[in-house]
């Protein structure tokens, strides 16, 4: 049972890089007061990556910008949002 619990941090291969690239884009006003991302910053990333050519796409960026807004719906039904 504790494989299954523990996928997530298998996952994440290198923590913090999402929140370090949305703060080098877009600065503080991309997080809510408690330092959580705000999901519109995620979308407008994952948008302006997918602008760019294929050639030069960062795709472990991009994977990590689709799992932050993965875990940000698994989340919400913990919450009873």
């Amino acid at each position: 049972m504790a494989r299954k619990d523990r996928w997530i941090q298998r996952a994440i291969k290198r923590p913090g890089r999402v929140k370090r690239y949305i703060r080098m884009k877009y600065g503080d006003k991309a997080f809510t007061k408690n330092g959580e991302i705000k999901q519109s910053y995620i979308l407008k990333a994952i948008a302006d990556l997918k602008k760019r050519p294929k050639s030069r796409r960062p795709k472990g960026l991009l994977q990590a910008l689709y799992l932050a807004k993965r875990l940000e719906t698994i989340g919400k039904g913990k919450r009873g949002k």
